[in-house]
């Protein structure tokens, strides 16, 4: 079927015509930028939601959410994955609690979980949201797993593992740092996870349209219809190997769509879901050994190409790539959901935020 498959994504891809640059300025040279990456099979699908202002700028769908089915994109509606996107959410998350004062930022993880096997250092939820806690990495295929598990359940492929470092004197970028973080949540809530952040994040928001895997429909039969997940090859896209993410939820699970993934960045420009000084709090660069790690708790905090300052996410997983972009000093936000594994597009998704 992968031999099949390729021939048609390739059949109907040809079709699209590329645009020329010349005389383009502004959005419309952006829009014929993303529309090379479809006609150059660059990508199989994108949707772009920018705001500006509180206003939508510039909202579009390219290429297919389903090659297969010819389902072109509707950044309203078409649900991606939205890959480590979700540790913004979880960030928000985070800071919700932190006001309800159902956690402490500086509390011992223990204090949450003391069933978590005791390591050499004790290491606290800021440590887990900046990723500075020494927690591993992914081994192996360890980015893919394709098995049941609850967010306890999954705690089992590394509990056992020493730290790779002494807490808060390194910093390793990971998604099992959430893992235990939305772990710790949930223990101090008394209510899962998933629950809380939909009772107090995205409802509050009407961020109607983010998910779960475990309620988003694969075989486009519901009124939510999720992409196809596909790996680019050298001869076009193949469907990604199949994996759940629920276990991750926290820190790359979740799905949605651009235009849902706008409201939050416009919920951080409002500062409207917690106060001011804890959201501060979040959206501040941890430090080690003196120096910035450019990652918040949830969110990087860090400079674009241009040297503006925004707070946000890029996000690579099977099947799933993306950025979210929030300029606090312009008031833009930026949204792209790809629906590709690292598609090497980056460079051409830069510079938007200049046209705004």
């Amino acid at each position: 079927m992968g031999t099949i498959q390729t021939f048609f994504n390739n059949l109907f891809n040809s079709r699209v015509k590329t645009k020329s640059l010349d005389r383009l300025q502004g959005f419309k040279k952006y829009d014929a930028i993303l529309h090379n990456l479809v006609a150059e099979k660059k990508v199989p699908g994108m949707a772009v939601t920018i705001l500006k202002d509180s206003q939508i700028a510039f909202e579009k769908g390219y290429g297919y959410a389903s090659l297969e089915e010819k389902i072109k994109v509707n950044p309203k509606k078409t649900v991606f994955r939205i890959a480590s996107i979700s540790k913004c959410i979880t960030g928000m998350a985070l800071a919700k609690m932190v006001e309800e004062k159902i956690v402490d930022l500086d509390t011992s993880f223990y204090d949450y979980v003391p069933y978590y096997p005791k390591k050499k250092n004790d290491f606290t939820l800021r440590h887990l949201a900046g990723h500075t806690a020494g927690i591993r990495g992914y081994r192996g295929k360890e980015y893919a797993l394709n098995k049941p598990y609850s967010i306890i359940d999954s705690i089992e492929v590394f509990k056992d593992d020493p730290l790779v470092f002494e807490p808060g004197n390194g910093y390793l970028y990971n998604s099992f740092d959430f893992v235990l973080l939305s772990l710790a949540m949930q223990e101090a809530s008394g209510v899962s996870f998933e629950k809380y952040v939909k009772q107090k994040i995205l409802d509050p928001l009407r961020m109607l349209d983010t998910f779960p895997p475990s309620q988003v429909d694969l075989n486009h039969k519901e009124k939510f219809k999720a992409t196809t997940f596909y790996t680019k090859t050298a001869i076009g896209f193949k469907n990604s190997v199949p994996v759940n993410n629920y276990f991750k939820l926290a820190g790359g699970g979740y799905l949605s769509t651009a235009n849902d993934i706008s409201k939050l960045g416009q919920a951080i420009l409002e500062e409207k879901l917690v106060k001011p000084e804890i959201l501060k709090e979040i959206l501040t660069s941890q430090i080690v050994d003196g120096k910035p790690t450019y990652y918040g708790l949830g969110f990087q905090v860090s400079q674009d190409n241009l040297g503006k300052n925004f707070v946000g996410h890029i996000g690579n997983s099977v099947g799933a790539y993306s950025n979210f972009f929030v300029y606090p000093s312009e008031g833009i936000v930026i949204s792209i959901l790809i629906n590709c594994s690292d598609p090497k597009v980056q460079e051409d998704l830069d510079g938007i935020q200049s046209l705004c």
